[in-house]
């Protein structure tokens, strides 16, 4: 039988539902990384990619990254011959692509053929956008040393980085080391779900176990987070790393009004390159598959950002998606399948919910219904934990960098010295101008005080409202509200 007919049926094992997620969602035993580290180089045709992206953080300092993408050859995907050919394809594009398009002293509307063309076809075989996502950035772009875990974060290692630095490698692997934490705790999450959503009976000590289980991850995840600051410092992210990882939407203040145009095919007599232009979101960490399924399993809604639920437009349009809606996009498509499918059983939130309106009409619940309620609100209150912790780490390693570039400006103000073009700091850049344009005199405002910057993350968001909306919703599902 085929694994794409195997049936969700409460009577399979818990390896028995890992082996059904593999096959058909591309979730393995480390989650929504892959099983095995990915693939260090690709065929002999593509030595061109590798040879250049080993070199990235070299030919960016020198400012020649450019000009050598340039002298590229536009290549065929046709020697893509596996899943793995086809994710270190994807990554080395991506790479090459955001490198190019913030490696100099103003950002790059126009990609190089020899980057977008097959870029496109990569990412159309893999359901992605041509954009560096978190998969990209993340799950598919390490090595582990042999013998260790995913979950140990000091035996993993990015491949790739823009700057060659300590700092951006262990920034990724932190989040490798955490998708591989909370992998443990899926097949078994899953099939808890698969029980819950079974009309009678319900095994409500299982449940239980589940999400004390999956909130012991989930902390464990946490764990991890905090320990970023050990090898990655703030003042490295926000300065050298953060503006590789941009996208082109949103990004008029930081020299992208129209996005970036993608080469995709020749026509005249001159061969000259048509495209399209495209507008992305950045990588982000609200790409990941992980966070989505926490929220799925536990019944966490989200609001459109910054909207609180607001209603509907008028005229009978669909409200339009939510951020966490919308960022589904940028994840594989087998894992946005996958978040689709577990929806579909239905969350223990609905579940916790229901036995609460029968113990508000009077109906007793017995001791194993009260374990499960109470181990949901525990999941919960886990969960919410984690997003005040990720608030912390963004308000150390974005708003405090930012607040400090801003004085420095202000500091510099009217300084008639001239010096050396320097690249473009999206980050530094684009909260400077919101300071500007919000009413106040330049960067410090009225009176000189440096303004509150409406910050965004690479992802689009502006920052700590997001967050905290989020944060603040997840503690909401744990009330239990009806």
């Amino acid at each position: 039988m085929s694994p794409h007919a195997l049936s969700p049926s409460l009577g399979r094992t818990v390896d028995e539902t890992a082996a059904y997620l593999s096959a058909k969602f591309a979730v393995t035993s480390n989650g929504f990384l892959p099983k095995d580290a990915p693939l260090k180089e690709l065929p002999p045709y593509y030595a061109s990619w590798d040879a250049i992206i080993r070199r990235l953080p070299q030919l960016l300092r020198t400012g020649a990254l450019r000009d050598k993408a340039k002298e590229l050859e536009v290549l065929s995907t046709d020697e893509l011959k596996t899943e793995a050919q086809w994710r270190r394809a994807y990554v080395i594009l991506g790479f090459l692509a955001q490198a190019y398009v913030w490696g100099g002293c103003q950002p790059a509307e126009v990609l190089p053929a020899a980057i977008s063309v097959p870029f496109l076809h990569v990412s159309a075989h893999l359901e992605l956008p041509p954009v560096l996502t978190y998969a990209a950035s993340n799950l598919w772009n390490f090595t582990c040393r042999p013998g260790a875990d995913f979950t140990d974060v000091d035996a993993v290692r990015s491949m790739h980085t823009f700057t060659g630095t300590e700092d951006e490698s262990w920034f990724f692997m932190i989040s490798v080391a955490m998708e591989a934490q909370a992998g443990r705790a899926i097949a078994a999450t899953t099939r808890a779900l698969e029980a819950a959503a079974k009309q009678s009976p319900r095994d409500y000590d299982a449940l239980a176990r589940a999400l004390d289980d999956l909130a012991a991850g989930i902390d464990e995840v946490g764990r991890l987070l905090e320990r970023m600051h050990e090898r990655c410092d703030p003042d490295v992210f926000y300065h050298q790393i953060r503006p590789f990882l941009a996208g082109s939407k949103n990004m008029e203040a930081a020299g992208l009004p129209r996005g970036v145009l993608y080469p995709e095919r020749q026509s005249g007599d001159d061969g000259r390159w048509t495209g399209s232009w495209h507008q992305w979101r950045g990588g982000s960490n609200g790409q990941s598959s992980m966070i989505q399924f926490f929220d799925v399993v536990l019944g966490v809604e989200h609001a459109n950002e910054g909207n609180s639920r607001a209603s509907p437009p008028p005229g009978g349009e669909p409200a339009p998606r939510s951020y966490h809606e919308e960022v589904r996009d940028y994840m594989p498509g087998p894992h946005r399948r996958f978040l689709v499918h577990v929806s579909q059983q239905g969350s223990l939130r609905e579940l916790a919910q229901k036995l609460q309106q029968q113990q508000q009409s009077g109906t007793s619940l017995d001791e194993r219904q009260r374990g499960f309620c109470d181990a949901y609100v525990r999941a919960t209150e886990t969960l919410g934990t984690l997003r005040n912790k990720h608030i912390q780490i963004v308000t150390r390693y974005i708003i405090l960098p930012a607040k400090r570039a801003a004085r420095e400006m202000l500091e510099t103000n009217g300084d008639d010295r001239v010096e050396a073009p320097k690249r473009q700091n999206l980050a530094t850049s684009s909260a400077v101008k919101s300071s500007q344009g919000s009413g106040g005199s330049g960067v410090g405002g009225v009176g000189g005080a440096v303004e509150e910057p409406e910050l965004r993350g690479t992802g689009g968001t502006t920052l700590i409202p997001f967050l905290k909306q989020s944060r603040d919703e997840t503690f909401e599902a744990g009330y239990l509200k009806t």
